[in-house]
């Protein structure tokens, strides 16, 4: 091979300019192939030669091994199913960003007074014991629900420490809150869209009747919407 022509051919690489070409060619390499075969010890040695140049020579003539077509063929799946999952994570964003937006529902106008006992009578709530009828564990006849105990021999009457609360006074929420809805508002039963004329959106919240049908309640919800009234329930 002639120097011209390999010397070309080495200044082609990158960070070889013609004055080291022909180093490595006066050195004895005289042609890529023994280019590549040589090691970055055997390019150190030559004069004007750093390692930094010959790591950066060799590093280019590597010849990168090519995949068997087996493995070519499943890194080739892989990387489709991996655009399909992309793909479908795609379409379930965009699916969620047609969603309607979570509206924060309506709130009473209370006092700070009246926030206050809200949190009094939730406390008092927690703490209140489920009020059973004596003996109502004892005997299938007997109801649950509440009776006041009677009767000489009652260790519940007398209140002894091992039987069940009794119902007292002290169990029982503040007066300026008693009988609200736990958001604050004052219920009131609706059975009509007219019946929504006499509410104060404010103050009060609306609970439909069971017996209102689908087609009244969805009219009764979108009245509701209009005059800015919150609905309590709405199981249509």
């Amino acid at each position: 091979m002639v120097k011209e022509e390999v010397i070309k051919e080495l200044t082609a690489l990158k960070g070889l300019g013609k004055v080291k070409a022909e180093l490595l060619y006066n050195n004895g390499f005289d042609s890529i192939d023994k280019l590549k075969a040589a090691s970055i010890e055997d390019l150190k040695k030559i004069k004007g030669i750093s390692e930094k140049n010959a790591n950066d020579i060799l590093k280019q003539l590597k010849v990168e091994k090519k995949e068997p077509p087996k493995k070519a063929k499943e890194k080739a799946e892989a990387t489709e199913i991996k655009e399909e999952k992309e793909k479908k994570k795609e379409e379930v964003e965009i699916v969620e960003d047609t969603e309607e937006e979570y509206k924060v529902k309506q709130k009473p106008d209370l006092s700070k007074d009246e926030m206050m006992k809200l949190v009094i009578r939730k406390k008092i709530k927690k703490r209140t014991p489920q009020f059973h009828r004596e003996e109502w564990f004892r005997y299938k006849r007997i109801s649950k629900s509440w009776r006041k105990p009677d009767g000489i021999t009652s260790k519940m009457r007398i209140n002894l420490k091992y039987r069940p609360s009794l119902v007292r006074v002290g169990f029982r929420g503040p007066k300026e809150v008693r009988g609200l809805h736990p958001s604050g508002f004052q219920e009131v039963m609706i059975y009509n869209v007219t019946d929504l004329k006499a509410i104060n959106p404010k103050k009060q919240a609306v609970r439909i009747g069971s017996t209102v049908g689908t087609k009244k309640r969805l009219k009764i919800a979108k009245k509701a919407e209009e005059l800015k009234i919150r609905i309590l329930n709405m199981q249509v």
